[in-house]
């Protein structure tokens, strides 16, 4: 990963009230993101010891956020904050002592001196404001994935985690399992060559995609602040077509399929292989429109050459659409679970993170283990916050991965014109700039409704 350029739009931070040595460059988190390296001693000045809690508080606590307050809930949970109270509730109850809030910005202030550590789980729109406010305050930040809504954000939130010195985390989990690591020992020791191609795929449900918006506009529930929840949005009434699940699939508050699985996907293919910014994208779908994601896609990105490795392609699959299934592959077996990924090399290939066929596999010696083990991936971010190494998806690991996920929707998003044009679209990514299609930058960075910034 290339060191990114700050940028003058960039506000600036407030010091952490425990702030750590954290620092490390997108390069260095390219190149070993699994490395452990010593900071101060902890318990030092500015440090939290590690037998001292954490006071962790919640943005968004009624999906995935309940999830992510259970793996932490060995800390002090102080302060909750939703925009659904009544889809809220188990939440709340679970923890009584945490004082609740609508509004996380009123949170942020009020609770100045008491919080530590934010989870952040709204919907992707909301995601990067209230990462940047969490960022303002000198709060640590766990942030769901994706990290963003756009690619700008993701920049900006990488550049303030760094300066911040907060311990940061993406909700990737996949990235702290024993399988990402067998990737990449596998593919560093050599076992299937120098890998050209991989292909990856999602066959998740994630929202209705496809669809046009919602003519009627029923009543707002009592108990949901339906203009916090639109956030930076762009102003529209209110619809349960929207929530508490279905934003997904709506290009104002989502990410579709690419977005929301994307960084869970990918991420051991950009880890194995030491991926950068994309040099080009293309794009087909089915459904795309101005209001949702499509129902199904194939976005195929191209990197270049890296240093004594070849460049790459990577193709992604989405709504029931698959790779071609390789001859290697056993007759009886499937070609991987509803996410996967096959890697090709120029000696053999692996499926996830198992070389095929079967036979090859057990001829093949198991690669040294060169990389350090996860205590879990919400345990790293635990010990990144009282000064222990940075976590596995920091923010400078995680915010060019998002960047790159991102890229994928413009393509789909301009793919109409792409295909008018017999284009494919070119990137410019240390300067985040559509180089042969001026008009894709729109979606770079999107325009915030008035009263949000970022």
């Amino acid at each position: 990963m290339q060191t990114r350029p700050e940028s003058s739009a960039s506000r600036q931070e407030k010091p952490t009230r425990r702030a750590f040595l954290a620092g490390t460059t997108a390069a260095t988190a390219a190149a070993a993101a699994f490395t452990i390296v010593p900071r101060h001693v902890l318990g030092g000045p500015g440090n939290t010891p590690p037998s001292e809690k954490l006071n962790i508080a919640g943005i968004g606590v009624g999906g995935r956020g309940a999830g992510d307050l259970a793996e932490v809930e060995s800390q002090n949970i102080v302060a909750l904050c939703d925009v659904d109270w009544r889809h809220a509730a188990a939440t709340f109850e679970k923890y009584p002592k945490a004082t609740k809030y609508r509004d996380f910005r009123a949170m942020l202030d009020k609770e100045e001196k008491t919080i530590d550590a934010v989870i952040v789980a709204t919907p992707d729109h909301c995601h990067a404001v209230a990462t940047m406010a969490a960022i303002q305050h000198g709060k640590h930040v766990y942030c769901e994935k994706p990290l963003t809504h756009d690619i700008w954000e993701a920049r900006q939130i990488t550049l303030a985690a760094r300066r911040a010195r907060v311990a940061t985390q993406l909700g990737n989990q996949g990235q702290a399992s024993e399988a990402t690591r067998l990737v990449c020992e596998y593919i560093w020791s050599g076992a299937i060559g120098k890998v050209s191609q991989v292909h990856s795929w999602s066959n998740r449900y994630i929202s209705p995609r496809g669809i046009d918006r919602p003519k009627d506009t029923p009543p707002v529930p009592d108990t949901l602040d339906w203009d916090l929840w639109l956030g930076p949005a762009p102003e529209r009434p209110y619809h349960p077509c929207y929530l508490p699940f279905s934003w997904r699939g709506w290009w104002d508050f989502g990410t579709g399929v690419l977005g929301d699985i994307g960084c869970h996907q990918l991420d051991p293919v950009f880890r194995a292989l030491k991926l950068g910014y994309p040099a080009r994208v293309e794009a087909c779908s089915s459904g795309v429109n101005d209001e949702t994601a499509p129902l199904a896609s194939v976005v195929r990105y191209e990197f270049p050459a890296r240093q004594d490795t070849p460049s790459v392609a990577l193709s992604w699959y989405d709504g029931g659409l698959m790779p071609p299934r390789p001859p290697e592959l056993e007759p009886n077996r499937r070609l991987g679970d509803a996410d996967d990924n096959l890697f090709i090399g120029d000696k053999g290939k692996m499926l996830g993170h198992r070389v095929i066929p079967e036979t090859k596999l057990q001829e093949t010696p198991k690669p040294p283990r060169t990389l350090d083990r996860s205590p879990g991936h919400h345990a790293e971010w635990l010990i990144a916050c009282k000064g222990g190494p940075p976590a596995g998806s920091n923010f400078d690991w995680a915010g060019p991965l998002t960047e790159s996920v991102l890229l994928g929707n413009i393509a789909l998003r301009m793919e109409k014109v792409l295909y008018e044009k017999g284009l494919l679209l070119e990137y410019d990514g240390p300067n985040m700039n559509v180089t042969n299609l001026p008009e894709a930058n729109q979606y770079i960075r999107r325009q915030y409704r008035k009263g949000w910034q970022l």
